[in-house]
């Protein structure tokens, strides 16, 4: 019997594992712009960054083992922003395609409904990235637009493709604290 696929809350233990999984996509893939990957401490200070700020970053997790993670972060610094937050979810190599990017996302947006966001963008790097995009797309997400040739990496230029979708009541309504 295998053991069950766990979401739950990121420890500062998880930082190896997890920065493993974002070197590779760093240095393999077009999912993000991140030309020189980060190294342990750098992840570090970022989650911190994060969770200081009342974010939520989630690890999934199956017999011990951290197979991939999701954070939700400040859209921009702008006040005005404050409600909006940008998505990002990373899943091992050996692990695409078992579904545990949509168990990631479905938990991430509910911890940020929980927080009382309205709105959550996905800036998806690579308009071939279809896997992300579809994953966006089940839950929700609506396609925003294109940057053509918004970054450059193995010498090529790439899209960033912008989703968005709402949380809670999104706009209907206005937020708990008003800007």
């Amino acid at each position: 019997m295998q053991a069950p696929l766990i979401i739950r809350d990121s420890r500062e233990s998880d930082m190896p594992a997890i920065t493993g999984i974002y070197v590779h996509a760093v240095l393999n893939a077009t999912g993000t712009f991140e030309l020189d990957p980060p190294d342990l401490e750098e992840m570090k200070r970022r989650r911190k960054v994060l969770l200081e700020t009342d974010y939520p970053y989630l690890v999934a997790e199956c017999g011990g083992k951290v197979l991939g993670y999701c954070y939700a972060g400040s859209y921009r610094p702008r006040k005005a922003y404050q409600h909006t937050v940008e998505d990002s979810v990373y899943v091992a190599h050996e692990h695409r395609g078992q579904k545990i990017g949509h168990r990631l996302l479905g938990a991430l947006i509910e911890h940020c409904e929980a927080k009382s966001f309205r709105l959550m963008i996905a800036a998806i790097g690579d308009s071939a990235n279809t896997p992300s995009i579809r994953l966006h797309a089940a839950h929700g997400f609506s396609h925003a637009g294109v940057l053509s040739n918004a970054g450059r990496k193995f010498e090529r230029w790439l899209d960033s493709v912008l989703m968005t979708r709402a949380l809670g009541p999104g706009a209907t309504t206005p937020p708990k604290s008003a800007c």
